[in-house]
């Protein structure tokens, strides 16, 4: 009986316990309705996250070729930053990310395909979910290209 009890004990702390985050690193880029955005996270074993993810808006009547360099730039301005990248805590409820304390969604992770979608908020506009695939390592273009 007693053992029993101790069992039952430990499978409901067990149960209350917080979900660890997935560990490992995720990137992609966005390119629509007048806005880009190149974003990377990394997962840490600790569970602190990284997050970059620079972005221009107001795009909407700018030509291929200049939206071409804007990538690029974007996709400069992510390697070149991410060693000044502070990694900082988030409420982790094993599928949602939200600032310590927050409301707020900021990224979702789907556990089945791995895939992480950061919520971007961009002034008073609606999240915008950038979907994130995970990687091995980090490349030069959050798109894929480099």
């Amino acid at each position: 009986m007693r053992k029993a009890a101790s069992l039952l004990a430990f499978l409901i702390l067990a149960a209350c316990s917080k979900p660890h985050p997935p560990q490992g690193r995720w990137e992609g880029g966005y390119a629509g309705n007048g806005t880009l955005v190149a974003a990377r996270v990394e997962i840490l074993p600790d569970g602190m996250v990284k997050i970059s993810a620079p972005d221009i808006t107001n795009m909407e009547n700018a030509r291929p070729e200049r939206l071409r360099a804007i990538r690029e730039e974007l996709a400069a301005d992510l390697v070149t930053a991410w060693d000044t990248v502070a990694p900082r805590p988030f409420d982790f409820d094993g599928k949602t990310f939200r600032k310590p304390g927050g409301v707020a969604p900021q990224m979702e992770w789907d556990k089945d395909s791995g895939q992480m979608t950061l919520k971007l908020y961009i002034g008073a506009n609606p999240a915008l979910p950038i979907v994130l695939r995970p990687v091995d390592y980090f490349h030069d273009s959050p798109w894929g290209t480099g």
